[in-house]
């Protein structure tokens, strides 16, 4: 990043500072160092008095009290330079003249910084047809070094910077106007971005730093409602703007650095800001009423079972590139660990468009990484494109004479997959599994390649799970173990829902959602090696872990000995309210219930007893914070079958027997007698 650059702390602890002291103007023309002690001897009585009176007339609408007190551990952020602009205006009070910086549309000028430098001295001729420039001292000695260094590769000579006349480096720099127009009010067009131009106003503004040299400071606080400001109080001359923002005042959002801006103040120009930025939008996509959730579904909240496959979207915009020779193009993405990144290039497409033309980038011209130390800390991967511009400037060939490409229009989409793993069990409802992105982008069009990058404010969706907490009582409410089910997602029970053990041998189970065993959604695919049936544990619990919205048939396969099996499943509604604004999330919004709002789960029993069917529609209970639903399924306790015949019928039968088998005794002795 060009020039001095404002550390994050100094902003942040400088804005508290303003709104502290009350500080009015938009100067304030004191670098503030580290604080001396003085001693309340006599001698030091009148320096005190002195300063004092000093601070007093410096700020005559302040009071004492209301002054910061910053020591140089706390160097406010306005140390680094003089000026703020507040509602794009500021004045450096040395003349008449102005310049006026447009900003570019949707990019707030707000938290931007430049540095000024006069190289020369403009005058006028009365009636504006003549303009001459003269050197500024503070300068001279830079553009003399620049000069000479340029006419030395020109000519062959051994030209020394200090025998350079102001006549030679104004007359050098009017051989590489392109443009050039008479008159101190003319028109001039600007020069390219790839000009000759370009490169010598680098080098002497490299050169004014190398030499220790700095220009004005322009902070902007607050720019004007047609996001611009205008930097007045100028000396009529000749101007170098550089922009050498790097992030805004909460440290989040990266800002592009700018070619230089040259211009004439005399009395007033406008330019044109050259710093351009790309925007990114990221979406997940909701599968279960897509029309009513709107754009196909693709928003920033949606729910899914355990195992189905999550698709992302990433849409961001081409800035313009003009001036740069290379462009570094990357996508970081940063997932909670219950989602599973897919990283084969097989599910991921870069799409490059301008609304009538899509050109779909080659697996060679894009890298996947998942590890190592290109990743930012707690990224999950990256998806880089080393030289983004090559590849526009090769498919949408718009370049003019100048060598400047129009990329207006251009927009860059990234799709790719993850999928909601088992982890996703032990945390289902808020708040939810968020995934973000930003966008790293070259921001330094000085640099040959990649040089110095910037990052986007990161972007973020979320995604929810839910659970059903079932109990399979009698009527009289003693726990039934044993009771097996099975669930679908159709009503006739053909395509069912596979869950597997969530711990070994207990009474919990997770979805797998077909996705996951090569078929879609609820349909296709195969069968998982480890599903199961489930069944209620020795205290009659059973918990489905995983659900998504929408309907699910739970049919019960196996009643516990000495109970019916219901005939029909029971059908189970899971409904969740999400807020009205499905585009407007923001990270960390999840934990409290203005995303995910309520969840209602409704259970449709049909029993037959008794030659009669019975149904009812139960409310489960919903709860939002943990995503469940409480369903109880009853069997109701069975009589014995009626019998025919007498209670006395088992004792005279009993009798009978026993005098028969007498009879049998005594006759048997009978007969040996004779």
């Amino acid at each position: 990043m060009k020039g001095k650059s404002m550390k994050k702390n100094q902003i942040n602890k400088g804005t508290r500072e303003t709104k502290k002291s009350g500080v009015k103007g938009n100067t304030v023309g004191r670098k503030y160092g580290e604080q001396k002690k003085y001693s309340v001897g006599r001698k030091y009585r009148v320096r005190v008095i002195c300063t004092c009176a000093a601070l007093a007339a410096a700020f005559p609408l302040t009071s004492f009290a209301e002054l910061p007190v910053v020591m140089a551990a706390e160097e406010p952020w306005y140390a680094a330079g003089n000026h703020v602009a507040e509602k794009g205006y500021v004045s450096l009070g040395s003349g008449g003249a102005s310049i006026t910086v447009n900003g570019n549309q949707g990019q707030s000028m707000e938290g931007k910084r430049f540095e000024i430098f006069r190289l020369f001295d403009a005058v006028n001729a009365k009636q504006g047809e003549s303009i001459n420039y003269t050197f500024n001292a503070q300068y001279k000695t830079a553009l003399q070094t620049v000069v000479a260094q340029a006419l030395n590769r020109r000519d062959g000579t051994s030209l020394k910077a200090s025998a350079v006349t102001e006549y030679q480096v104004i007359d050098y720099i009017q051989s590489l106007n392109t443009n050039q127009v008479e008159g101190a009010h003319a028109d001039q067009k600007p020069e390219g971005s790839y000009s000759d131009f370009r490169y010598f106003v680098e080098q002497v503004r490299t050169t004014i730093k190398d030499m220790g040299g700095e220009g004005e400071y322009v902070y902007v606080g607050s720019a004007k409602s047609d996001n611009s400001v205008t930097i007045s109080g100028l000396s009529y001359g000749y101007y170098i703007v550089d922009e050498i923002s790097e992030y805004d005042e909460d440290g989040r959002e990266w800002y592009a650095s700018s070619l230089c801006m040259v211009d004439t103040a005399n009395p007033a120009t406008e330019i044109e800001i050259k710093s351009d930025y790309p925007r990114i939008v990221k979406k997940g996509r909701e599968d279960d009423n897509p029309d009513s959730v709107g754009d196909d579904g693709w928003n920033d909240i949606a729910d899914y079972e355990i195992g189905q496959t999550v698709p992302y979207r990433f849409v961001s915009t081409i800035c313009d590139m003009n001036g740069y020779h290379s462009y570094y193009y990357a996508w970081h993405d940063r997932m909670d660990e219950a989602l599973t990144f897919n990283g084969d290039k097989n599910a991921i497409q870069i799409t490059i468009s301008n609304g009538k033309k899509d050109y779909v980038l080659t697996k060679g011209e894009y890298t996947v990484i998942t590890e190592g130390s290109r990743l930012d800390s707690g990224d999950t991967f990256l998806i880089e494109v080393q030289d983004i511009k090559a590849v526009v400037d090769r498919e949408f060939d718009r370049i003019n004479s100048l060598g400047h490409n129009d990329y207006t229009g251009l927009t860059v989409t990234l799709t790719y997959e993850a999928t909601l793993n088992d982890l996703a069990a032990d945390r289902t409802g808020r708040p939810g599994f968020e995934n973000g992105v930003r966008l790293e982008f070259s921001n330094d069009p000085d640099a040959d390649g990649k040089g110095e990058t910037g990052y986007t404010p990161w972007d973020t969706v979320v995604c929810f799970t839910f659970r059903l907490n079932g109990l399979k009582t009698n009527d009289h409410d003693l726990v039934l173990e044993g009771a097996k089910f099975r669930l679908y997602s159709d009503a006739d029970c053909r395509n069912e829902v596979y869950v597997k053990e969530k711990n070994q041998g207990g009474s919990g189970y997770i979805v797998i959602n077909r996705d996951s065993t090569g078929g879609d959604d609820h349909t296709g695919g195969s069968v998982p090696k480890d599903a199961v049936e489930i069944s209620s544990g020795q205290d009659g619990v059973f918990t489905i872990y995983g659900l998504d919205q929408g309907v699910y048939y739970l049919k019960e396969t196996a009643a516990p000995d000495g109970y019916r099996t219901l005939l029909d499943p029971i059908v189970i509604t899971v409904t969740p309210a999400y807020t009205d604004d499905r585009n407007g999330y923001t990270a960390g919004e999840s934990a409290g219930s203005s995303i995910l709002k309520s969840l209602e789960m409704t259970a449709h029993i049909r029993e037959f007893y008794e030659g009669e069917y019975a149904e009812d529609t139960v409310d489960l209970n919903g709860d939002a914070a943990d995503g469940s639903g409480d369903l109880k399924v009853i069997n109701q306790v069975g009589s014995r079958l009626p019998v025919t015949g007498s209670a006395a019928m088992p004792v005279l039968i009993g009798s009978g027997a026993v005098l028969m088998v007498t009879a049998a005794v005594l006759g048997r002795k009978k007969n040996r007698k004779e």
